[in-house]
């Protein structure tokens, strides 16, 4: 484009926090900020150069063209039934699960899913270039303003449709929150023994390592992919104490039984 566009966010999580200085840095200035928590707003309004904290979603006089919805899912719809924006302006909301029809209750004819592929913690810098976004857009403008801002990013873009997306964020999470989940647990029954996470941290980076190179599917290994039932019933019985741990325990080995030893 000749002319990058200003952009607004509604929301201050951590997608913001990280997406909105990012826009800032290539051309795509921030003018303004909507969060229910002014103090949060208030504070990634410092992450930019010359954004303000705005106080309502009426942004009928507002400089911006571009507006990012970056709040939970359950608050995209009624964020969208009630903003306010110039004509011609462009509505994109960033959730993996939410489709784009959730977009409908506003009054802007350039709605669009701008989807990033990652985990974002505010005290963990991200690498926009590795971070894939995923597009979908209600017509041919709002894909290019889309495009346009993923490339200036520097992140790879593919469209794909509502359906593949929540397909694609079911499998996100699996695949990152449920393991970071399995983490955890490891960490408290280390803790619990008296024993450092950091024993377990060699392990951890081969098993994903060795996962991204080989595949998942070549790369299970355990008791339960060996069908060992007499290390599964020791396990169990070490478990013994936590009902919660135990029935975790017993359907994951289960579910890896039935995928590699099925009867």
């Amino acid at each position: 484009m000749a002319e990058q566009l200003k952009v607004s966010f509604i929301g201050s999580g951590n997608l913001a926090w990280h997406l909105a200085p990012a826009l800032d840095n290539v051309g795509f200035q921030v003018t303004e900020v909507y969060s229910p928590n002014s103090k949060h707003a208030s504070a990634l309004t410092e992450r930019t150069y010359q954004a303000e904290v705005k106080d309502s979603l009426d942004f009928s006089t507002s400089r911006s063209r571009i507006f990012i919805i970056a709040a939970s899912d359950d608050a995209i719809k009624e964020i969208a039934s009630h903003i306010i924006m110039p004509v011609d302006s462009f509505l994109l909301h960033t959730s993996g699960s939410q489709p784009l029809s959730v977009l409908e209750s506003s009054d802007a004819d350039n709605v669009g899913s701008f989807y990033p592929l990652q985990t974002f913690t505010k005290n963990k810098k991200v690498d926009f270039k590795i971070v894939p976004f995923f597009i979908e857009s209600s017509n041919t403008a709002t894909e290019k303003i889309m495009l346009s801002i993923a490339r200036a990013l520097g992140s790879s873009v593919k469209k794909i449709s509502s359906e593949d997306r929540k397909a694609l964020h079911v499998a996100a999470v699996f695949a990152s929150n449920f393991t970071n989940h399995m983490l955890m647990i490891a960490k408290e029954i280390l803790h619990q023994n008296s024993l450092s996470f950091d024993l377990v941290k060699p392990l951890i980076t081969e098993t994903i390592s060795k996962s991204l190179t080989v595949g998942p599917e070549k790369s299970q290994t355990g008791p339960a992919f060996r069908s060992d039932l007499e290390i599964l019933d020791s396990h169990m019985e070490f478990l013994k104490d936590n009902q919660k741990l135990a029935e975790i325990y017993q359907m994951i080995s289960q579910s890896i039984i039935d995928m590699y030893n099925p009867k």
